[in-house]
């Protein structure tokens, strides 16, 4: 039986950082511990298997895919039962804003939610609702890469269009692996455009001043 306040734990990093193996370890933990266990995916990210989550070493596990649609977060409201203990979703960037809400709901049952996802997306930039999901957590575990341009730790997630680096202009999703992702440090990872809008950026500040 979990406490009545429930716990909040956040896997966070870069792509290839190693964020889904742990979550499929702390969930493998709570089951050895009879535990019962709901594991929740985004039905976007359908790279390897649309009803598994599945890491970059091959490991999978079932889970539920709920989307964006309205009624799916109730949905797992819904398969988050009385017997069920433990919560784990994977790639918690992708879900809305409504996805604090209902952490929030279930933390209030009393339940452990264990969420893995991006803090950043390929801009360097905080994605969705990861940055809201680590300030509200019990515990937070930030994972790093390693970066595949000069093999320092990485931080960050470069994104590749046709071997290039991406545009600071594309979408911030774009669901990919290996073909067009890789894990960078800083002085690696190349973002076209970041210069001019760095540079609007420092513009808006200094006429705020004058």
């Amino acid at each position: 039986m979990q406490d009545a306040g429930g716990r909040l734990e956040v896997i966070c990093g870069s792509m290839f950082s190693g964020k889904t193996e742990e979550l499929m370890r702390r969930l493998r933990r709570a089951e050895y511990a009879r535990q019962n266990v709901l594991t929740v995916k985004h039905s976007i990210d359908d790279r390897k298997s649309y009803a598994c989550i599945v890491s970059h070493d091959g490991s999978k596990r079932e889970a539920h895919a709920v989307d964006d649609t309205e009624g799916s977060l109730s949905q797992i409201i819904k398969l988050a039962t009385d017997e069920i203990d433990v919560i784990g979703i994977d790639e918690i960037q992708f879900f809305p804003e409504g996805a604090l809400l209902l952490i929030q709901a279930l933390l209030s049952q009393g339940k452990r939610v264990i969420v893995s996802g991006l803090d950043l997306n390929f801009r360097k930039e905080p994605f969705g609702v990861v940055p809201d999901l680590m300030a509200m957590a019990d515990d937070v575990q930030k994972l790093r890469a390693i970066c595949m341009a000069c093999g320092a730790e990485a931080n960050f997630t470069q994104r590749l269009v046709n071997g290039a680096p991406a545009h600071y202009d594309e979408p911030e999703i774009l669901v990919g692996a290996e073909e067009c992702y890789e894990a960078r440090c800083r002085n690696c990872h190349e973002l076209p455009g970041e210069e001019e809008v760095q540079e609007l950026i420092f513009a808006s500040i200094d006429s705020l001043a004058d």
